[in-house]
């Protein structure tokens, strides 16, 4: 089983800046943020599952688009994955006929382009052997963290994320556990808007990761443009026994 990286950024600003956006082997996206849309047509035609972590526009921007350009060459719809609260957003905000088509309506309710399958906290969709399982964070909108586990080793996505205990424990209860994506949006001075925002700065990540009871490697995504460098400073300097790494559009996790 192999994870790209096509976005990790938490804002946009030059061709290295795309927002987030993993593609699990050629089908399945996890979130859909602008990296997606670096993907070629047929790429994008490949994808027939997206799990999306919540619906903040730097997690589900090119999903309108792809949907509208793939959809007349796709013999079957795209299944979107969400819990009910976040595909309710979707319903009523992007997909509204006012801001995109409702394209779960369309060409027909019996033949649509989109389709939305709603998932549960702690439950596992099972793909051709790949087994997503969402499991809870905290964030200022309906939210989900995912286990990617490919039966021989698991990979963490927190998503957006801030203080969350009941996140940690269902991590320390992955024995296969390999790798852990976590974000890191603010540095420390920023740290009444982490708070705020239900983000993450160094000094709070370090709290967060003193509940980690699981060896893996660590690596940091969602930083903010203009930031990372201060923030990456500071998480060496509070983390170093961790040895966390910045993830990188383009890199390649195997498990």
């Amino acid at each position: 089983m192999k994870l790209r990286v096509l976005g990790c950024s938490g804002g946009i600003g030059g061709p290295h800046l795309r927002t987030t956006s993993l593609l699990l082997d050629h089908d399945i996206l996890i979130d859909a943020g602008t990296g997606a849309a670096d993907l070629s047509m047929d790429q994008l035609v490949a994808i027939d599952h997206v799990f999306l972590t919540h619906t903040h526009l730097d997690h589900i921007a090119a999903l309108p688009l792809m949907i509208d350009t793939v959809a007349d060459r796709r013999s079957r719809p795209l299944t979107v994955y969400g819990t009910e609260a976040v595909l309710s957003i979707l319903r009523q905000h992007i997909f509204n006929g006012y801001i995109w088509p409702d394209f779960a309506e369309l060409p027909s309710a019996d033949k649509p382009f989109l389709r939305y399958q709603p998932i549960t906290l702690g439950q596992t969709i099972t793909l051709d052997g790949r087994h997503l399982t969402a499991l809870p964070v905290e964030h200022t909108v309906p939210a989900v963290a995912y286990r990617i586990d490919s039966g021989t080793g698991s990979l963490v996505f927190s998503g957006d994320t801030g203080i969350c205990a009941a996140f940690w424990q269902a991590v320390n209860c992955i024995d296969n556990l390999k790798y852990l994506i976590i974000e890191c949006a603010f540095p420390n001075h920023e740290h009444p808007l982490a708070l705020l925002s239900k983000h993450l700065c160094p000094d709070m990540l370090a709290s967060e990761l003193a509940k980690l009871e699981r060896a893996c490697a660590i690596y940091i995504t969602h930083l903010k443009p203009g930031q990372s460098e201060l923030t990456m400073a500071e998480i060496a300097l509070c983390l170093n026994a961790f040895q966390p790494r910045m993830l990188e559009n383009n890199q390649l996790f195997e498990f």
